[in-house]
């Protein structure tokens, strides 16, 4: 009876960690840039003294969807996406560096370059700050222009670069953040290939259709697995009784 309970159990357990990837991809479906995860449960034995007899569930990310999303023309000048493969480098609450796909830029009141969730965008010497401009620009290649407060309006100077980089697919994985590093640590070389489109933004890559029926599979899952568990109890209570008859 335990072991019956205590693959139920695990199955329940499982279930549940892989609804909460499911329900974080779901509130994700509007965020610029974001990578839905991937998951899947697997059986592992419960190894120990002994022949590993028993058998538990195992929930595991096996990686992230890179797919790109749809382009959404905004018309906002600092608004960018990533034209085909590549990643803007920032910096992480951490003070590592990290890449994202999130083009939803803005100026701080203190003159920093960040995206829309506050992290500093990465240029050729560390994080970018832009001083009192007229007019900013950002051009295909990252290139940042700025026309100067009390300067002519033709008198448009090269500010900055934004870090762009193109690493193998195979190299990146995703951190609890939300971001992607590459696997051993070290920081990409920034790379002339990668192109932006400016005044447009990259869409998250999840298909609310297709995560709405993994949900709503992932809770008839769930519910099997309690009523395993509600079977073996039943069965505890019968053999239990015949036990007092005897």
């Amino acid at each position: 009876m335990d072991r019956s309970l205590y693959v139920a159990m695990s199955g329940a357990k499982q279930i549940l960690l892989a609804q909460a990837s499911n329900a974080n991809n779901l509130a994700n479906a509007n965020t610029p840039g974001f990578r839905a995860d991937f998951e899947q449960i697997r059986s592992m034995p419960v190894f120990g003294n002994g022949y590993p007899s028993r058998v538990y569930a195992m929930t595991e990310r096996p990686g992230v969807d890179l797919s790109t999303g749809s382009l959404q023309t905004t018309g906002r000048d600092l608004d960018v996406a990533i034209n085909g493969d590549g990643w803007l480098a920032v910096q992480a609450k951490d003070g590592s560096e990290a890449y994202t796909r999130a083009g939803d830029l803005h100026i701080t009141p203190a003159g920093q370059l960040v995206t829309g969730s506050g992290l500093p965008v990465l240029g050729n010497a560390g994080p970018i700050a832009i001083p009192p401009a007229q007019k900013v620009e950002i051009g295909s290649d990252g290139t940042i222009s700025i026309i100067p407060q009390g300067a002519n309006a033709t008198a448009l100077a090269i500010l900055d670069r934004i870090k762009l980089v193109k690493p193998e697919k195979s190299q990146l994985e995703k951190g609890e953040d939300g971001l992607m590093r590459i696997k051993d640590g070290t920081p990409v070389e920034a790379t002339n290939e990668v192109q932006l489109v400016t005044g447009s933004l990259e869409g998250s890559n999840v298909s609310t259709v297709e995560e709405m029926v993994q949900m709503i599979e992932l809770a008839r899952e769930f519910e099997y697995q309690i009523k395993m568990m509600k079977t073996v109890e039943d069965d505890g209570n019968a053999s239990a009784e015949l036990m007092r008859i005897g």
